[in-house]
């Protein structure tokens, strides 16, 4: 431990923490703008700097490593005096028109530092020179006339995304933030993560939909999850009136460190599907709005009379978007109450079911974390596409690539990820487990004859794939994240978990791989045994609860299967046009619960706003149904029912 003083306090702090962090730890404030804790200390500005005894020289503070007994001031006149300098060329450089800017008055750390000290007016005129606008993306608009070439944006991208969009151009105050080799950002690289945007200071990247709507200052700040896929990213929801305003990575989640993708930062805030906000039922053949006890009524009359019906033939799905407690209520309802054999999650017995069945088989989970990707030099791909789901994921290893990260993919479709990839394989679906299995088999053969063989029977380089296998054999602590393909076959499977053990160096207790599933709440419906296969037909009743997601096409094609269709939806969709009646229900920003992610990391989402008056939320309407239908499901256990059942992750509630 390190023993300084800042400002007549007498701190100690590990060995390695800044100077900045030390106060920060001591609650002393030192001013900041190209700072960011999330970010490799840059020492651009010179806003944090500070005196320290025995040195000539004003030290930057968020570059300098503590030392033993050293003396540090951080408010001094020189001090001061260096500041408002060093303000005062910022402001001359670009033209900061702050009337004007969606961010002045609270949300600017520029403004905020002139501010804090005592600076009024310009003691320098701008140059007026007139700086371009980049308009061009979908999301955000590039306002060069404010940047102050802290550079936040670029390292966000490069550190935390592992994307190098960014960038700058030129020198010293001719600097220039660039996308790629100075395309407009549109056409860039870009992935619309937003995170350059989130860290911006100043108002030079501008959020589309949040702009001028509601600064930092004016809005409800919301910690929740996203449920937009199965790695629960941490979120803060942003709201004013009860209305959506902008949505920001939590900085402080333990699942993404604040780092969020383009499903969960924009396509919520974006939303412009057309919510009901009435229960509607098919007349002659249309849709009419109609009330909640007509609505509550004809169900449960529809439900009893499928209730004989022969081998109770009647199927329910729900989603794995929503809370645990709505999916151990539905299990309660329709397994247990009701009795019908086809109870099921929207993914079948896709994604967990194999990993599940194993980890009962053997007693015990198999899968790591997330964070094992930050530790592995050999991420081998089996069968995903992490540009398109579960980009967080994605931005994981693509960070780490400058650090000499192996990456090793074998897939059936080409993804963005194949660019980043020096062995990457494209094989026919049909064909991916086969190769796998068989490269899996002759894994150890160091005689290059067997992997020629293989390369040519499936039309792949031979070279690249010894290349490959070498990589693999010389990895000391390899990785693999498989995807859905190995979770449909049982054969595939167990040739999955062999390569596994077989890669693994250290020991065999030692877990290597990592299944990133599909739904928020795929592991939760899989501990619940609703993750089984339905028949092609059935002959009975159809209901299906698809809370606010857009229907996949297997959802859709069960429409057509019963003799009635009961859908629970948010938005009108092609699955509720098909429907005989149509509840209502929350959408994941009015509702509360509790979610399983990929990694087993059990956490609650909050609610962020307040629902429609006429909707009802899905554990709202069950517990209905079920009152009607006589039936008691008011205890719902649902913490102990998720552990009956082994998973394939370690379930830790946060």
């Amino acid at each position: 431990m390190i023993n300084l003083s800042i400002d007549g306090k007498e701190i100690q702090v590990p060995e390695g923490t800044t100077v900045l962090r030390a106060a920060e730890q001591a609650g002393i404030n030192i001013p900041t703008l190209c700072y960011h804790p999330e970010l490799t200390p840059y020492g651009g500005c010179r806003l944090c700097v500070v005196e320290v005894e025995g040195a000539k020289a004003l030290q930057p503070s968020c570059t300098l490593p503590a030392t033993e007994n050293m003396v540090v001031r951080t408010d001094s006149e020189r001090i001061r005096e260096a500041r408002k300098f060093v303000l005062t060329m910022i402001f001359s450089e670009r033209n900061h028109f702050c009337p004007y800017c969606q961010v002045s008055g609270g949300d600017c750390d520029l403004q905020n530092a002139a501010y804090d000290q005592g600076m009024t007016h310009w003691d320098l005129q701008p140059n007026w020179q007139q700086f371009p606008v980049d308009a061009s993306h979908p999301h955000f608009i590039i306002d060069h006339n404010r940047c102050i070439l802290c550079r936040r944006c670029v390292r966000a991208c490069a550190e935390l995304v592992g994307n190098f969009t960014l960038g700058f151009e030129e020198r010293g105050a001719k600097s220039f933030l660039v996308a790629d080799l100075g395309v407009p950002l549109g056409e860039s690289s870009c992935v619309s993560c937003g995170t350059c945007f989130q860290v911006c200071p100043t108002g030079a990247i501008i959020d589309r939909e949040s702009a001028y709507i509601g600064k930092e200052t004016e809005v409800e700040h919301h910690k929740t999850i996203c449920v937009g896929c199965s790695i629960g990213c941490g979120i803060d929801v942003q709201t004013r009136d009860n209305n959506l305003v902008r949505i920001e990575g939590d900085w402080d989640s333990e699942v993404n460190s604040g780092v969020i993708c383009e499903l969960g930062r924009f396509t919520p805030v974006n939303d412009n599907r057309e919510r009901i906000l009435t229960p509607l039922q098919k007349i002659n053949g249309s849709q009419k709005a109609t009330n909640w006890d007509e609505a509550f009524n004809f169900i449960e009359n529809k439900i009893n009379s499928f209730k004989n019906n022969s081998d109770n033939d009647n199927l329910a799905v729900i989603s794995t978007r929503l809370p645990v407690n709505d999916l151990n209520i539905f299990r309660e309802l329709f397994t247990k109450k009701l009795a019908y054999n086809q109870v099921v999650s929207s993914e079948f017995d896709h994604y967990t079911k194999q990993a599940k069945l194993f980890a009962n088989k053997t007693g015990q989970s198999f899968e790591c974390d997330l964070t094992s990707l930050s530790s592995s030099d050999c991420v081998i791909m089996l069968d995903t596409n992490l540009d398109h789901d579960h980009q967080v994921a994605g931005f994981m290893i693509k960070r780490k690539l400058p650090t000499g990260l192996n990456l090793i993919n074998f897939n059936s479709q080409s993804t963005k990820f194949d660019d980043l990839i020096e062995n990457s394989f494209i094989v026919n679906k049909n064909d991916l487990i086969d190769v796998f299995a068989m490269v899996s088999a002759n894994f150890n053969d160091t005689d290059t004859t067997s992997v020629s063989r293989i390369a040519s029977k499936f039309g792949l380089d031979t070279d690249q794939l010894i290349k490959a296998i070498q990589t693999m054999r010389s990895a000391k602590n390899p990785v693999i994240l498989y995807g859905g393909l190995f979770e449909e076959d049982e054969n595939a499977f167990e040739s999955l978990i062999n390569f596994s053990k077989l890669i693994n160096k250290t020991n065999q207790n030692n877990k290597n791989i990592i299944s990133l599933k599909y739904g928020a709440n795929s592991i939760a419906a899989s501990q619940l045994e609703l993750d089984q296969s339905i028949n092609s037909s059935t002959n009975g009743i159809v209901i299906i609860i698809n809370g606010d997601e857009d229907p996949s096409e297997k959802l859709i094609s069960l429409a057509e299967k019963g003799k009635c269709l009961i859908v629970f939806s948010s938005y009108i969709n092609k699955l509720t046009a098909k429907a005989d009646i149509v509840l209502p229900v929350c959408t994941w920003l009015e509702i509360e619960g509790h979610y399983i992610n990929s990694e087993g990391k059990l956490q609650k989402a909050n609610a962020s706003l307040l629902k429609p008056e006429s909707t009802l939320s899905v554990e709202e309407i069950l517990r209905e149904l079920a009152t009607r239908l006589g039936f008691d499901i008011n205890n719902n256990d649902w913490r102990s029912s998720i552990f009956q059942n082994k998973s394939s992750v370690d379930i830790i509630e946060l």
